[in-house]
């Protein structure tokens, strides 16, 4: 197992048309949520041989399992947070009400995975996933960016590196 990211050239080229539901999602945690984001490079002939994994406090937010063309968003929904989307079920699209009724719980919870393969139409609603799971953490940047002393927000060491490299 490695931790360090593979670089996004390499994962976009891999994901092909489903990189923009993987940008639109990878940034809108990067965003709004302080996590760890652990990568998992495993065999390629194993199927899970490519994983982003976003977790915080011993807990995991979602996984993300990059295919060849698509990937799968991986999440998984305890107790409480199965009570929950009960309460918002009306906000949820019919794709993922399926998925969610016919999925297995187990002794950690019920798992949910999605194909996404190139439209971002369950974005949405694996965002508003994410916010049953976990309420974001991360501080929004104030209008005036000096006033909030932070340079990484949803970007990554190597990205942050060549910005100040170009300048």
């Amino acid at each position: 197992m490695k931790n360090t990211t593979k670089p996004y050239t390499e994962v976009k080229k891999k994901l092909g048309k489903a990189s923009d539901a993987w940008e639109k999602l990878t940034g809108h945690i990067r965003f709004y949520y302080e996590m760890d984001e652990l990568w998992e490079e495993g065999s390629p002939t194993h199927k899970h041989h490519s994983n982003l994994r976003f977790r915080r406090g011993g807990k995991t937010l979602i996984t993300l399992c990059i295919r060849e063309g698509y990937f799968i968003s991986a999440i998984v929904l305890g107790k409480d947070e199965r009570d929950k989307f009960e309460q918002w079920r009306k906000e949820f699209d019919k794709e993922m009400l399926k998925e969610y009724d016919d999925a297995h719980v187990y002794h950690d919870g019920k798992w949910l995975g999605f194909d996404i393969k190139k439209d971002t139409s369950l974005i949405d609603d694996i965002i508003r996933l994410l916010e049953i799971k976990r309420k974001p953490n991360r501080k929004i940047m104030p209008k005036n960016l000096e006033d909030c002393g932070r340079l990484d927000i949803g970007l990554s060491h190597q990205e942050i590196t060549n910005i100040i490299v170009q300048d």
